[in-house]
């Protein structure tokens, strides 16, 4: 190899994210870019420094020992480039770009899309893509800025705030009542239809908190499913009662879609977090989204007015998308 006076800082970046990803294969999808791009550009920055930086096999990629100095020493500049880059562009009279956030189906499909619209709304040059994908994302291979995730938190690593415990209650549809009556009793739920959510435990009996304590009632219906999102479709359509997530069903309750039943008793569930990477510098974009979905979702929880108070908007924003999730990053 023979080394060149010109450096492109765009291959310095390319290589310095494959390192961080491991693999050719996550660095082009953490990039945009196509895999054979990614394979150039680290070959071109090989040739313009005179050196192999990566020793290539079928199974894995590692550092050759003039990799690793060089990583070494690129990284530290490379990162605050970045962040330099980042703070002049939020000097900007208007907050833009993309921030990629990512909820599982029960909660994308609760209250956070009409709470995405009002704050894109607000934030006409901010762009949203909402990732709905019940697996637990990768938060940095994938590129993704925030998560809303419910229950224990696996990663320690992550930046984690807590936005509410969440509580489950019983609810039907308006159709559904007038067709079998609304139950008084909680032992008078065997005799009902109840849409179940089978979770990882299975389908089990429901143990309500109420006036007497816990409580423990069995109950059946037609159908199961094993996503709160199509509980909550199924019981909207009138087929029985289900148990759902309060904050899930704020606006179908307000417009009258779902009724809360045997509002005495709850289920108690698990907290909400929103998480993200723990990094240095984070965008204004992001920041904002965070701190708003942070502030509303409490509102929310604590029954409180929101953003979902507001009049709903009469078209969705074309500044909001949702997509199906990336595959997972492999090499």
């Amino acid at each position: 190899m023979t080394a060149t006076t010109d450096l492109d800082l765009n291959l310095v970046a390319i290589f310095t994210r494959v390192i961080e990803l491991g693999s050719f294969t996550g660095a082009a999808g953490a990039l945009g870019l196509p895999k054979s791009s990614v394979s150039r550009a680290v070959s071109r920055l090989e040739d313009s420094l005179g050196v192999r930086l990566l020793q290539r096999t079928t199974r894995k990629l590692g550092l050759t020992e003039a990799g690793e100095r060089y990583v070494a020493e690129v990284r530290g500049p490379m990162a605050r480039l970045a962040e330099a880059s980042s703070d002049i562009a939020d000097l900007g009279t208007e907050p833009r770009g993309l921030v990629r956030l990512s909820v599982a189906p029960e909660i994308g499909g609760g209250p956070v899309a009409p709470l995405l619209v009002a704050f894109v709304n607000r934030y006409p040059k901010i762009r949203v893509e909402l990732v709905v994908t019940s697996r637990r994302v990768n938060l940095i291979a994938e590129s993704i800025d925030l998560a809303l995730r419910a229950g224990k938190l696996d990663d320690s690593t992550l930046v984690a705030r807590k936005i509410a415990s969440v509580e489950l209650g019983l609810f039907a549809a308006p159709a559904y009542l007038r067709r079998r009556g609304s139950p008084r009793r909680l032992s008078e739920l065997a005799a009902h239809d109840c849409v179940l959510h089978r979770s990882a435990q299975g389908i089990l009996p429901w143990r309500l908190t109420g006036p007497r304590g816990i409580e423990r009632v069995s109950v059946s219906g037609p159908i199961t499913a094993d996503d709160l999102g199509y509980v909550r479709s199924l019981t909207m359509s009138g087929l029985g009662i289900a148990l759902l997530p309060d904050a899930a069903v704020h606006g179908d309750v307000r417009d009258g879609r779902l009724v809360r039943v045997l509002p005495d008793y709850v289920l108690p569930g698990s907290a909400l977090y929103l998480v993200s990477a723990p990094l240095r510098h984070v965008p204004a974009r992001v920041t904002l989204l965070r701190d708003f979905l942070l502030q509303e979702l409490t509102a929310l929880a604590k029954g409180t007015p929101c953003a979902l108070d507001a009049p709903a908007p009469r078209r969705a924003p074309e500044n909001l998308r949702v997509r199906k999730p990336r595959a997972a990053v492999t090499r």
